[in-house]
């Protein structure tokens, strides 16, 4: 008893000086990161500068709070991101600042959807009407890297390095013959045959509706990525087509034989023709501003005016309740749209749509909203690298539409997927299930069984309900009859180019584009732009989510690359309800 006293009150003992030590570190840890907020000072910008345009890290919707960014578990580790907007916005500024003498655009790898790029691209694009040169350097340009990139000026490589260009493909993963040696059926409702998101589970490879869709998007994704080489570069797209596929660019070499890079260059003799365009001579240090410290000296130059046109981001999935920076809370959402609807300083609205859907619930909440914003002020809507399924549910309803060429969007279609874990449990595990119930449908969602005809007849039902009152909400919105939109409807995905040819898009624009008419709609010159909602505390984020934000990050840390894998699976056992989603992640290579 003696030995067992000793070792309760060591462990205790233990206990408590371990909370003790962590408590201290947490607490220097939140310290430290309210004095690096208090003490944050900007970087000057000197005359002769150059811009310096990292485009290797995550070019996202908005710019986050980096204030934990590098901090293991509670930063997540990630590199700095950017907001696409904030680069437009800080392009636009350099154009007209006497400090700064050219661009240098740093790009090997980009992280962003290819509508994004193409925002950033035509930022590129107008930053040249100022007539100050623009470089782009890499060792290595993948596909996405060089579309940026060959908007330059002048693109250089490394003697050594390496361009990719090789086309585009899709690869899509299933999950059928994983679930068949589980023992798990997937149990799929759904309305539309080319609402795809739900074959990863019921098939081992493309069905002919989904390979067609999938061609098409992925073509016209190919179509604007080669038209705006080919008048950057000023080569044929016919041109750039053959060389892609007859993958005639393996060595640096060829990238300079067939003009796809202006010279081949070391680090050492892009930063003397820096100097040289600075005025500097060689022994001097070329002054740089990166594109991050360059936003933090922005000023609004319409922070005084009245009149507000209000930018709401709606980005990721759309689930019910609050969400997060990285989802479409539908309370958190509404609640934006509503204060910008009763603001009476906001005179009108861009709804700024960057998802793949998820809840159909949720999508109606937030549609709602915007029904009732649209009656009193101008709503529109500006679709980013993907507005489908409940990406588009939630901005049908808008005024006008726009879209990039590369988005991707449609995909009007609805499923349901319940899994029965019979064969698993019964045969594989040996565990049995008993018991009573008071109505022939009271375990209808039961897990543990395959559906009753009847509970599939009650499920198709509702399945239907909700692609109904989809069809209807764009059809109402579009300005079209329902047997329209079902012709066009049935999940089938579209490219931006081709949504505005059958009417589910109004035009072909920007993000910019967007705001400018949501402001020439509600007949203000000079106004100043208020986003919506406001991004999360992520001090605040860290509290509420610690144990959450631990487990993704090892998680992350541990697959790598699958780890997106993982949160596919993930996403299709934890999603409730009938869902308006493209269950896959777009990714072309």
């Amino acid at each position: 008893m003696k030995e067992f006293f000793k070792y309760v009150f060591a462990t205790v003992v233990g206990i408590v000086i371990s909370t003790f030590v962590l408590a201290f570190i947490f607490v220097l840890l939140i310290v430290g990161f309210v004095a690096s907020v208090g003490d944050k000072e900007l970087v000057e910008v000197k005359n002769n500068s150059v811009l310096f345009l990292n485009l290797d890290q995550a070019i996202t919707e908005r710019t986050p709070d980096n204030s934990f960014a590098g901090i293991p578990i509670i930063g997540g580790g990630e590199e700095k991101s950017i907001g696409f907007y904030d680069v437009i916005k800080a392009l636009k500024a350099a154009k007209d600042d006497d400090k700064i003498e050219c661009v240098y655009i740093n790009v090997s790898s980009p992280n962003a959807g290819m509508a994004t790029m193409l925002e950033v691209r035509n930022a590129i694009i107008d930053f040249k009407k100022s007539k100050k040169p623009v470089i782009a350097y890499s060792e290595i340009y993948t596909q996405g890297a060089y579309f940026l990139a060959s908007a330059a000026d002048k693109v250089y490589l490394n003697p050594q390095g390496a361009l990719e260009f090789k086309g585009f493909s899709s690869e899509l993963m299933f999950f059928k013959g994983a679930l068949d040696k589980l023992g798990i059926e997937a149990q799929i409702i759904r309305v539309g045959n080319y609402k795809s998101a739900v074959e990863p589970f019921i098939n081992t490879k493309m069905s002919d509706y989904n390979r067609k869709q999938v061609s098409a998007y992925v073509g016209g994704l190919y179509d604007t990525f080669l038209t705006n080489i080919s008048k950057s570069r000023n080569i044929s797209k016919d041109s750039l087509f053959v060389i892609a596929n007859d993958y005639k660019i393996q060595f640096p070499k060829d990238a300079l034989a067939y003009k796809m890079v202006d010279a081949l260059k070391y680090k050492d003799e892009v930063l003397d023709e820096l100097r040289n365009i600075t005025g500097k001579d060689k022994k001097s240090t070329v002054n740089t501003v990166s594109i991050n410290d360059y936003i933090d000296n922005l000023t609004d130059e319409n922070a005084v005016e009245k009149d507000k046109v209000a930018v709401i981001y709606a980005n990721g999935d759309i689930v019910g309740g609050e969400g997060s920076d990285e989802q479409i809370g539908s309370e958190r959402i509404s609640r934006a749209i509503r204060k910008a609807r009763l603001d009476d300083n906001v005179k009108a609205i861009v709804l700024r749509v960057n998802s793949g859907g998820g809840s159909a619930l949720a999508s109606d909440v937030i549609w709602r909203e915007i029904i009732l914003s649209k009656k009193v002020k101008p709503v529109i809507a500006s679709f980013g690298d993907v507005a489908a399924s409940g990406g588009y549910y939630i901005g049908c309803a808008a005024d006008s539409i726009f879209v990039q060429p590369n988005t991707i969007t449609g995909s009007i279609g609805v499923f349901g997927i319940i899994p029965n874990f019979q064969n698993l449990l019964n045969n594989k595990l040996g565990i049995t299930f008993d018991g009573v119930k008071t109505g022939q449908y009271a375990d209808i969602m039961s897990v543990t069984r395959p559906l009753t005809a009847g509970e599939r007849f009650i499920v198709q039902n509702g399945v239907n309900q909700v692609y109904d009152s989809f069809i209807t909400r764009v059809a109402d919105g579009r300005k079209k009859t329902k047997a329209q939109v079902d012709s066009i409807g049935g999940g089938h995905v579209w490219i931006g180019t081709d949504a505005v040819k059958i009417g589910l898009a109004d035009r072909l624009g920007s993000f910019t584009d967007a705001i400018k008419s949501a402001a020439k709609k509600a007949k203000i010159k000079e106004y100043r732009i208020v986003e919506y909602p406001e991004k999360i505390d992520p001090l605040k984020d860290f509290l509420s989510n610690a144990k959450e934000n631990i487990s993704i990050y090892y998680t992350k840390k541990e697959l790598g690359e699958n780890y997106l894998i993982y949160k596919q699976m993930q996403k299709a056992i934890t999603n409730s309800g009938i869902q308006a989603r493209m269950d896959y992640e777009i990714k072309i290579k």
